[in-house]
């Protein structure tokens, strides 16, 4: 009998108060995972040898949004508006991208997922979208996570198109960072109006390690665009529990 995969989802930073802080992961992550027939576990960011040591119990893995990512790994100095950064997390989250990577593990990248992702393959980032994009569209919306923001343009040659279905989607948005200069083992799948890249594919994929920068597990209820991508997302994770 075929068992359901394990997805390990990188957790976040929240503190409520001083007795009460720690990993945490917003729960349409959880939801989407589950309902496309996954099974969601948390991976905390303690350090990058116990993070390798939980992996291989995991089928796929989600890369989650959250904290800024420190410039320290793409060799820039902090921009004035860069928020709150965890250097933990990130040595963490650099070593899973080269350990999916090395594995094939299948591997969905969220906002600031798409990030850490570029930044393990020798990109960059813009730090503050607002102050060093001229023109820029809103990238961090003022209504419910789960509404429609703005539109993105999709490649017709990506496996994104195929999963969306559609050239052009409106999508949530919830960042101050994006890339940058795009690493050379991705290829740019998706941009917004204003140039923002969107949408990134690892260029020699042996499975799912697609990267974006809106929020799906919250639209992936109601759109079934969105779902589409967790559904083709858990699919691929399905091959590995399988064996």
């Amino acid at each position: 009998m075929n068992k359901k995969p394990i997805i390990g989802i990188s957790g976040a930073y929240i503190n409520h108060n001083k007795n009460s802080e720690g990993v945490y992961v917003h729960h349409d992550y959880h939801r989407s995972v589950a309902a496309n027939g996954g099974i969601p576990i948390i991976l905390p960011f303690i350090n990058p040898d116990m993070s390798l040591e939980t992996l291989p119990m995991c089928d796929g893995i989600i890369l989650s949004g959250g904290e800024d990512v420190d410039p320290e790994f793409f060799k820039q100095d902090p921009h004035p508006h860069l928020g709150q950064v965890i250097l933990e997390r990130d040595l963490v989250e650099l070593a899973i991208v080269e350990y999916a990577i090395k594995n094939n593990i299948p591997l969905f990248a969220i906002c600031r997922g798409i990030q850490i992702l570029n930044v393990a393959l020798g990109g960059t980032l813009i730090q503050d979208i607002p102050s060093q994009v001229k023109d820029s569209i809103q990238h961090t919306q003022k209504i419910d996570r789960y509404r429609d923001s703005h539109w993105v343009n999709i490649s017709k040659d990506s496996q994104l198109l195929k999963i969306i279905g559609s050239e052009r989607i409106r999508v949530n948005s919830l960042h101050h960072q994006a890339i940058d200069t795009v690493a050379s083992d991705l290829r740019i799948v998706a941009k917004s109006s204003d140039g923002i890249i969107e949408a990134v594919e690892y260029i020699k994929p042996a499975t799912f390690m697609i990267g974006v920068q809106w929020h799906p597990e919250s639209m992936a209820s109601t759109s079934q665009a969105m779902n589409n991508l967790f559904a083709e997302f858990i699919k691929s994770s399905t091959k590995g529990s399988d064996s």
